[in-house]
């Protein structure tokens, strides 16, 4: 019986590698993708080496929600957090992007369930990744 790392957990569940955080050369981040999933109910989680540094959820589509911790807005202060920890990552590691795109049909009851905020729920709380505050 083999033990999984958390970013094997995560494969296991159907996440798959789709790009890389960058560093822009001078003070900023930027993010390259080869592929962005289908549809707007994505998890999105990054990696460093082995280790799970961030999982969340966008409803708005993987490229506008990177976008955001990208050129964060003065007012948005997760974005502006995640901004910093990315950036002090790529000094010295690579941070990874990896999604996992639901694809909407469970039910439950006659009642649509969101596997990916409850799989969210469940990896924050599971896996505990350092970049997630907890509550």
């Amino acid at each position: 019986m083999s033990i999984l790392n958390d970013l094997q957990r995560l494969q296991h569940l159907g996440f798959a590698h789709c790009g890389a955080w960058q560093f822009d050369g001078v003070s900023a981040i930027d993010f390259a993708l080869h592929f962005t999933p289908e549809g707007k109910n994505v998890l999105y989680a990054f990696v460093s080496d082995t280790e799970i540094l961030y999982v969340g959820k966008t409803v708005q589509g993987l490229h506008k929600r990177l976008y955001g911790y990208k050129r964060p807005g003065p007012t948005q202060s997760t974005n502006i957090h995640a901004n910093s920890l990315i950036l002090k990552r790529l000094s010295n590691s690579s941070v990874e992007i990896y999604v996992w795109a639901c694809d909407g049909l469970m039910t439950y009851g006659g009642f649509r369930v969101d596997l990916a905020a409850g799989l969210e729920d469940a990896i924050v709380h599971d896996l505990q990744p350092v970049w997630n505050k907890r509550k």
